[in-house]
């Protein structure tokens, strides 16, 4: 690696700038990565929800993927929104090609509402495509749930074994997080080749928790070309979003659920960036 850490996220869009590449980059920038994007789908999309969502026709990601790759090689990847199993396939094809060093994939598979957001055969290539050829996956109790095809986890003892399974699937590591359980610590599980280990984080009081998940596996990919190893750099990325909870009540975005403060950092140090 060369100059300043390059990452990429191959996502769908934001326009309320709290998650999706928006916030990705957001992400990126905070930690001193150089962001790029490839754009997989245009989404509606506020902090009270998403009203419609344009899917990038497959062959477009791939020359998007093509036409950067070949310029500008990735340090790393976060891989977030892939609607259908062309799109995680054209991904999975250009991840053969191009075999950026580091890849999270925070599987987007199920709403906040409990819809499931892939149809069946999208969740099967995800399954067989994206997790072997991922060095990191992300995903929520729910999401965990829907890729295991099985119930999700209601206990710490339970997130373990689950999490293992999907290491049994292909992928290198699991990041399992807890936030779903109840309780005033978060505990996510982060199962590696050694085994599985306990990350906790207070629960922060805020209902301004819009782009949490794209933030922390941004943050993981940013963080993990300049970490010795998985274990300190989602320790470091946890440490950040934590943070940018704690000050997410200060931005005052939208009407429903805002976004965290990806800027908290760089804003509180700077008064004169507010001025």
């Amino acid at each position: 690696m060369s100059g300043v850490p390059k990452v990429l996220s191959i996502a769908g869009t934001d326009p309320s700038g709290g998650a999706g590449i928006q916030g990705d980059l957001k992400t990126f920038s905070a930690l001193g990565a150089y962001g790029m994007t490839v754009v997989t789908a245009l989404v509606a999309q506020t902090t009270t929800g998403v009203t419609g969502i344009h899917e990038v026709p497959a062959a477009f990601v791939t020359s998007q993927l093509d036409t950067l790759l070949t310029d500008v090689p990735a340090d790393a990847v976060k891989i977030g929104m892939l609607g259908d199993a062309a799109l995680i396939k054209a991904v999975a094809a250009a991840l053969d090609t191009y075999r950026p060093p580091y890849v999270v994939l925070d599987p987007v598979m199920v709403a906040k509402s409990g819809d499931r957001l892939l149809p069946a055969d999208a969740v099967t290539a995800l399954r067989e495509e994206l997790l072997p050829r991922a060095d990191l996956i992300t995903p929520n109790l729910p999401e965990a749930a829907d890729l295991l095809g099985e119930p999700p986890a209601e206990t710490l003892s339970e997130m373990h074994a689950q999490a293992l399974r999907l290491r049994a699937l292909g992928a290198r590591q699991v990041l399992l997080k807890g936030g779903h359980l109840d309780g005033d610590t978060c505990v996510d599980v982060l199962a590696t080749p050694d085994g599985s280990i306990e990350l906790s984080a207070p629960r922060v009081a805020t209902r301004n928790t819009h782009g949490t998940g794209c933030t922390l596996s941004s943050a993981i990919a940013a963080l993990r070309p300049r970490h010795d190893d998985w274990p300190d750099a989602v320790r470091a990325a946890k440490d950040y979003l934590t943070e940018a909870l704690r000050a997410a009540d200060t931005l005052g975005v939208g009407h429903g659920h805002g976004p965290v403060h990806h800027f908290h950092a760089v804003w509180g140090k700077d008064a004169d960036v507010l001025r």
